[in-house]
Parts: C-alpha cells; structure tokens; sequence
C-alpha cells in the first residue's frame, strides 16, 4: 500500500519540484533563503517498496548532514526529538541524498554561490560557519559519503544517530573538513565512543551503500522535494509538517495538531 503525504500549511512551506536528471543541471543546489528549503533533483535509483513502520506515530526528519539548511535547523530539531521523548513520540532519521555523486567544477562561481548562501544561513539561523573550504583548490560535493556515516551508525548504535548527525555537519561546516574522506569521521566516533574499525567496516560495505540508496529512494516516493523536511507518521498516513526552516515551537505545534 502507498502512503499518502498530507500537506499542512503547504502556502506556507511549499514543495518545490526540479524534474532534470542530477547531470543536466549546472548548479545542482537550489535553496530558497526565505523557505529555507535546499530542492533536491531527481533520485535514479531503484523503485522499491513503501516502507511501513511499526508503532502508532513517530517524527521522521528527512535531511543530509551537507545540506546548509539542515545545518541551520539543526538545534531546533535537536529540541523536537527531546519534545518527542518526552511525549512518547519516537524520532526517526531518514537521509536525503542532496547531492549523490557531487562531480560539479570546482569554480569561483560555485563556490561564491555556496558562500552566499551559508552567509544567508548563518544570518537566519545564528549556526556558526568557517569560509576556509573556499580555499581549497579541489573539493567534491559529493553529499553521499557523508549520508552513508549516518545510516552506518543507525546501524550500529542507533541511540546515536542524530548526535552523530550533528557532530558530521559541525566537522564540515565549521571545521571545513572533508566527509569524502573515511578519517573524517574517526574523531567523530571517538567522540561517542563508537569502535571507528567496526565503523569503517561497515561504512565501507555493499549493505552500507545499499542502504543508503534506500533512503534516497524511500523519501522520494514520499513525495519529499527538498531538504530539510519533517514528517509526522501517524498509522499509515504521512503528514508533512515542515519543509524548509521553521522554529521548534512551530514543529511542537505542527506534531501536536497531528496527534
């Protein structure tokens, strides 16, 4: 059976559709600074089966820990899932996909557009940023790598998904370093105590990578058409309550309309 996404609020915080296939696009980041909402293209991957979650209702955040808005929401959501525990509402993280396989040049022009926007960011949102990844002369925005760390550790330690989550954006958008690289996430791991062999094990496996394509896939059958996003499950109905930026108090009361 497929579920059904209903729109809350959808004047509000619309869905924005950007139908070209990831290589036809020059700039393949789309984010609206008043929505705050980073589009996504299109996901190639393979159709799979609607997922069906156990329990009667939970708060699934759909977002990638390199998408800037996400960055920007972070404490607000981080205050959502502790709202949600404290009401019995468990908290799921679903990854995005915002840019599978970067490839884009490495140019004065892409990086001035990403500078632009993380400043936007930082001014609606207050989430610190360091400008020294634009120094570099080589990066690839490759937003995979960094998807594929979360859904390892939902694996692996699940309680630790979203402090994770958070620590990976800190290390890219504040720190500048590079999620493509398997050592970027070893302090990280350090850090919660998780066993970065056993890490990198996993990271490095076809399940790892097929999970994460999962993701790609599933939140794109929901409907999902930007980043970040938040759903509220209830049963088998999908109601989306945010896309694009909102405060914790508009998400508390968005989940308690649903429930």
């Amino acid at each position: 059976m497929n579920l059904k996404l209903i729109f809350l609020l959808i004047t509000i915080f619309p869905l924005f559709i950007n139908a070209q296939n990831m290589a036809e696009q020059d700039i393949l980041i789309n984010c609206d600074p008043v929505t705050g909402l980073c589009e996504i293209p299109d996901y190639k991957g393979e159709k799979i089966e609607t997922i069906l979650y156990d329990g009667e209702t939970e708060i699934i955040y759909v977002g990638d820990p390199m998408c800037s808005w996400c960055w920007g929401i972070s404490p607000q959501l981080n205050a959502l899932k502790r709202y949600g525990k404290s009401v019995g509402v468990p908290f799921r993280l679903v990854m995005g996909g915002l840019r599978p396989g970067g490839g884009e040049a490495w140019n004065e022009e892409f990086k001035n557009f990403l500078k632009h926007h993380w400043e936007e960011v930082n001014k609606k949102s207050g989430q610190p940023f360091s400008m020294d990844l634009f120094d570099r002369k080589e990066f690839n925005y490759d937003t995979e790598p960094s998807c594929r760390a979360v859904v390892t550790v939902r694996k692996l330690s699940p309680d630790k998904t979203l402090p994770f989550y958070e620590l990976v954006q800190h290390h890219f958008y504040v720190k500048n370093n590079d999620p493509n690289q398997v050592e970027f996430y070893q302090p990280i791991c350090e850090k919660l105590n998780i066993d970065f062999k056993d890490f990198k094990e996993f990271f490095n496996s076809p399940e790892a990578i097929e999970l994460t394509k999962k993701d790609f896939a599933i939140n794109r059958e929901w409907g999902i058409r930007g980043f970040p996003s938040v759903v509220v499950r209830k049963g088998t109905e999908l109601h989306l309550i945010a896309s694009g930026f909102a405060s914790f108090e508009e998400l508390k009361k968005r989940v308690e309309e649903v429930r």
